[in-house]
């Protein structure tokens, strides 16, 4: 077998990408991955320093890919492990850089490792041994789907943690209202004066899918990308290229939903979809309006998803306030490796807690449903 660690998404074939990805979703998809490389929101002056594994058989044919980064910091990644890197640095010892699988920026769940026939422990075991290797503190497979199919005793030093995220299911709904007959009464009132706030306010909202997006229309949307990273105090992770690349390059996984006021754009929020699923990805606004938030980035998502059949609505990581508007709690896992000996057994005894703790959350949160039952029927 021939093992590889790769600098650039294209040093990686395509057709042997599209071969091995079983999957329809936007970010397991090349064309994605290119376009954060070519745009350099991915990049080593980011501290996304490409490393993607791919493992080749003894006649030369590629039968995996796990698209890697080496990282020099922990942002845009949404497993913290801030903690872990303040530990390091108290010791005097390095955290910086280390190794992620993950779809950068994007905290969706996916199958990461592409292939029809290596094992995921297999990988575990690989990846363990470059960082022993290389000056890699650890690797960390984020949002996965895979499954290792392994006993405790083959993974006693990968740990996983979980956390808790908000989705909106689809149980075949006619319409909005016959998702909201679902609700408790209060909580439906609640719902529909939120939604009639919009109108009183004198706004009105469109959509406008990839193909469709005007230059003035991506400039606004880029506008208030940019607002909302800074009113935060950062800087935002993606280029305007890239967003210029995907519409090229992806169009029809697009979706930009824009609300203006008095015949002026004033917020706007971004989606990525395929056939099954919706995305909710970015939002911003110029100005600020009651509820505007939560029209654009999950009321019309919810409207979007009934009318084209798709089945979950992924609307981003946090937000309690989605369990009322009817996302439900899920388990999100990740798997961890350390390298120094001397950290494994906090890092372990954290990872279980942690576990521990976010069921017990999920657990809670189903219990803050607004449905007249926990989970609307089928």
């Amino acid at each position: 077998m021939k093992i590889e660690f790769l600098n650039s998404i294209v040093d990686i074939a395509e057709q042997d990408w599209q071969r091995l990805n079983s999957q329809a979703s936007i970010f397991s998809n090349y064309q994605f991955f290119h376009c954060l490389e070519a745009s350099t929101s991915v990049s080593k002056s980011q501290g996304w320093q490409p490393h993607h594994l791919q493992l080749s058989d003894d006649e030369r044919k590629v039968n995996a890919i796990l698209p890697m980064y080496i990282k020099s910091h922990s942002w845009g990644e949404y497993v913290f492990d801030w903690a872990w890197a303040d530990a390091y640095q108290q010791h005097e010892i390095p955290y910086y850089p280390k190794l992620i699988a993950t779809t950068p920026f994007t905290p969706v769940t996916s199958n990461k490792l592409l292939s029809n026939n290596v094992q995921l422990i297999d990988v575990f075991q690989l990846l363990s041994e470059h960082c022993q290797q290389q000056q890699l503190s650890s690797w960390h497979l984020l949002y996965s789907q895979d499954e290792p199919n392994v006993t405790p005793q083959q993974c006693n030093d990968i740990y996983q943690r979980n956390t808790v995220q908000f989705h909106w299911l689809n149980y075949n709904y006619r319409d909005f209202d016959d998702f909201l007959s679902n609700f408790t009464a209060r909580k439906r009132k609640n719902t529909r004066k939120e939604r009639l706030s919009i109108s009183q306010q004198g706004i009105s909202v469109r959509h406008v899918v990839g193909k469709d997006i005007s230059v003035a229309e991506l400039a606004f949307f880029y506008l208030t990308y940019q607002l909302t990273y800074l009113r935060r105090g950062h800087t935002p992770h993606l280029t305007f290229e890239f967003f210029q690349a995907v519409i090229k390059k992806l169009p029809e996984h697009v979706l930009l939903i824009i609300a203006s006021c008095q015949g002026e754009d004033i917020a706007c929020a971004w989606f990525f979809f395929d056939d099954k699923n919706l995305y909710g990805r970015y939002w911003g606004c110029t100005k600020s309006y009651n509820n505007l938030h939560f029209e654009l980035c999950y009321y019309q998502g919810i409207e979007f998803c009934i009318e084209n059949n798709l089945m979950l609505f992924h609307p981003g990581t946090q937000g309690e306030h989605k369990i009322a508007r009817g996302f439900e709690p899920k388990l999100t896992t990740s798997y961890h490796w350390v390298k120094h000996p001397a950290f494994k057994p906090a890092i372990k005894a954290f990872c279980l807690q942690e576990q521990q703790q976010m069921r017990a959350y999920q657990l809670q949160c189903q219990q803050l449903l607004p449905f007249k039952v926990n989970q609307p029927s089928t």
